[in-house]
């Protein structure tokens, strides 16, 4: 828009220093149009700049005598109109509308010095020029101020998309690789208490845990690429087995029941509750000192799966926090569901999810 402003200014000097040239007048005419020339392009962008009020009305009204003195002087020709489209342009990116709606009013008197018919007929065309003028910049005003609050907006939308990638890695590491390395450190020390004594049982287990060892390895994997994969990719029920028999193997007897008839559900909700029951399981094996643990897959409501891992363990005062319980929550508020977790001391726990499906 400043540009334009510029480019329009020097078009219309040239037009009046092409005039003075045809009509043969004196070089000295052209000193009112030389000098809206240098206020207007050198002197505006330093008075946009002041965060004072007075050096943009000092300028307009500056601006303003000098577009008079070329419109006088010039006999109101082409350039000298272009001139004052400048005026009302700068004056409506630097002040107020009440002083803009000034400016734009007074323009017209220049022809006042005309016959009354012709001075009116040159005034009112003026005048629908000058508020062309106003308008059209005013607009353009405000896209690009819709323009600055929509990249404003994209950045937002980005930091926050950002931010909530990280949650999901974050998560995506927790989950899965805290419950791999849980494992392996549990049959490594299993290992390592009959080593002496059963040795061929030992080497079993450690067999295990380099099993459990490379799959965490692929968590790391994925999270680092940051591609999701949908977790599980076996049917819900069998995952659910599969984590028991870890769980079994660690130490903890763990079975698994179904009740309704299975069916699909949307890959994050899937996702969400073999999630809650991983680290459900992993809770059970670190911090439960339970002798058994039970996961529940309930299907029997019409719009809504529930998974419950229940143990028999020493239980807490309360839902305490944690990384992975938080992961659990924010996983099943994502898909629309909610996450519980009853626990007293030497009752045991049950952490409840329950998603829409």
């Amino acid at each position: 828009m400043r540009r334009a402003l510029a480019a329009l200014t020097v078009a219309a000097f040239v037009t009046l220093a092409v005039d003075v040239a045809a009509d043969q007048r004196s070089v000295a005419s052209l000193g009112p149009a030389v000098a809206f020339l240098l206020a207007a392009t050198f002197g505006f962008g330093y008075v946009e700049r002041r965060p004072e009020r007075w050096p943009r009305y000092a300028y307009v009204v500056l601006l303003f005598l000098l577009g008079g003195a070329v419109f006088v002087e010039a006999s109101a020709n082409v350039g000298a109109t272009l001139l004052l489209v400048v005026l009302v342009s700068q004056t409506t990116l630097l002040l107020p509308l009440p002083a803009v709606a000034v400016v734009v009013a007074l323009v017209p008197f220049f022809h006042a010095g005309m016959a009354f018919a012709e001075g009116l007929r040159e005034g009112l065309g003026l005048l629908a020029a000058a508020v062309f003028a106003a308008v059209l910049t005013k607009l353009l005003v405000r896209e690009q101020a819709a323009r600055a609050k929509l990249r404003e907006y994209a950045l937002q939308v980005e930091r926050l998309a950002a931010a909530q990638e990280r949650n999901r890695v974050a998560r995506d590491i927790h989950d899965g690789l805290g419950h791999a390395l849980t494992v392996v450190q549990m049959q490594i020390k299993a290992a390592r208490a009959v080593l002496a004594s059963q040795p061929k049982q030992a080497d079993q287990v450690l067999a295990k845990a380099q099993d459990q060892a490379e799959e965490a390895l692929r968590e790391v994997r994925r999270s680092v690429s940051a591609l999701r994969e949908p977790q599980p990719a076996v049917p819900l029920p069998e995952a659910l087995r599969a984590l028991a028999a870890e769980t079994s193997a660690a130490g903890v007897p763990t079975e698994v029941g179904v009740t309704g008839a299975v069916r699909a559900l949307l890959a994050d909700a899937e996702e969400s509750l073999f999630r809650a029951a991983q680290e459900g399981l992993t809770n059970v094996r670190k911090h439960a000192r339970a002798s058994r643990a039970e996961v529940l897959l309930d299907y029997s409501q019409p719009a809504a799966v529930r998974l419950e891992v229940r143990d028999d363990g020493a239980g807490t005062a309360g839902e305490g926090g944690g990384y992975g319980l938080l992961g659990v929550r924010e996983r099943a508020a994502h898909v629309g569901g909610r996450m519980t977790l009853e626990s007293l001391p030497g009752t045991g726990s049950t952490l409840r999810v329950e998603v829409p499906g």
